[in-house]
């Protein structure tokens, strides 16, 4: 089973990300979207300190919830669709990624929704593996699942902000940038960034278990 993270790192952790949302906090360029995306985090954070003594994440599901969480607070600060990552990679290396691969748009916000499945899936697949019975393919399966079901959810609450939000912070929000598979492409984005993830989890059990005795093998098989 997955180590806990210990208490100090757990502080650590969550007084950068108070440090780090504060900063990007500061003068961000729609205070209305700023607010809207940490609704997410708040209720994200909010739940892991709900069911703190009776569910903690180990170290590793944390570490990757907070650097998820990091990515999405550097676009609700400057908008999805405004963080000039183009500029700031030319800036230190004269490399374009825009020129380079001829894009047209700015796709900051396709590299939050594949890190959402990169990042996430390993701390959902780790509930799951606590909390159920799952083990084998329909922990894989219901964990993929799971992934794909609240990327959906969260196109649906896009959809919705951006029908009864004002037309600058509706743009804002939804960061469609004028592409009607916009919604399509996020969530299979999450789902790629998933099954990477579980793909390189199963791997690395595969390879785990021929240098085990048997006895360890057969309580790793029974964790999943």
């Amino acid at each position: 089973m997955p180590t806990k993270a210990h208490p100090r790192y757990e502080l650590t952790l969550f007084m950068f990300l108070l440090a780090i949302v504060a900063v990007l906090g500061f003068s961000p360029r729609s205070r209305v979207d700023w607010a809207l995306e940490n609704l997410l985090v708040l209720l994200l954070v909010g739940t892991l300190l709900a069911v703190y003594r009776q569910f903690r994440l180990s170290a590793a599901s944390l570490t990757l919830v907070f650097v998820f969480l990091c990515v999405h607070e550097l676009g609700s600060h400057y908008t999805y669709s405004l963080v000039p990552y183009d500029r700031w990679c030319s800036a230190m290396t004269g490399f374009s990624f825009n020129k380079t691969f001829g894009l047209h748009r700015n796709h900051y916000d396709r590299l939050v929704h594949l890190s959402y499945g990169l990042l996430l899936v390993y701390p959902i697949r780790e509930v799951l593996l606590r909390l159920t019975p799952l083990r084998g393919f329909w922990l894989f399966f219901v964990t993929l699942n799971i992934m794909l079901s609240t990327s959906a959810v969260y196109e649906l609450v896009e959809w919705v902000g951006g029908a009864y939000l004002g037309d600058d912070t509706s743009q804002a929000f939804v960061g469609a940038q004028n592409d009607p598979w916009d919604s399509q492409k996020d969530m299979a984005l999450a789902v790629l960034g998933a099954f990477i993830s579980l793909l390189v989890v199963a791997l690395h059990s595969a390879v785990r278990q021929p240098l085990m005795p048997t006895a360890c093998r057969k309580k790793w098989n029974q964790r999943g």
